[in-house]
């Protein structure tokens, strides 16, 4: 009996351990989910999945955290591309970004680009994951990066 509880407190710990590297792994990539806040007023407006797919980081809007007196399943109206008039829940919003290999941090990424669904246009984008992988800053600009704004996700921990 005593060597099967020690099996099981062994099967315990590599089982915690497991669980906190898996943690780690997922702190130290954008991947998963982010809240994001309208700028002027600092409200949570949307939850966003990153996910990685063959190397390429692609968000997709998850759910927006409407207001009472917003609409419940908006369409991208002033979209020009493929997305005019689609929901917007469910929509790709960043697509084609990738790891820096300029940088040795490996934090952040480059060269795609990021929709703002509000006005319909597209902004090249660069991410930039903090050290301890709890926020995001999003930078949207045209031409340079110097030419744009930078916003604030917060990481969503999942249930």
């Amino acid at each position: 009996m005593k060597y099967g509880h020690a099996t099981t407190a062994a099967t315990a710990c590599f089982l915690v351990s497991v669980l906190i590297a898996s943690t780690a792994i997922a702190q130290s990539s954008p991947t998963g989910l982010w809240k994001t806040f309208d700028d002027s007023t600092g409200k949570p407006t949307a939850i966003i999945r990153i996910s990685d797919d063959h190397g390429e980081l692609k968000g997709k809007i998850e759910k927006l955290l409407a207001q009472p007196a917003d609409d419940n399943n908006p369409t991208c109206t002033r979209c020009t591309d493929r997305r005019k008039d689609q929901p917007i829940v469910g929509m790709t919003i960043i697509e084609g970004m990738h790891a820096d290999s300029s940088s040795a941090d490996s934090k952040s990424f480059v060269g795609g680009s990021i929709l703002d669904p509000d006005d319909g246009k597209m902004y090249k984008s660069r991410l930039l994951l903090s050290d301890d992988g709890k926020t995001l800053q999003v930078r949207g600009y045209i031409g340079v990066p110097l030419l744009g704004r930078t916003q604030i996700w917060q990481r969503v921990q999942s249930p």
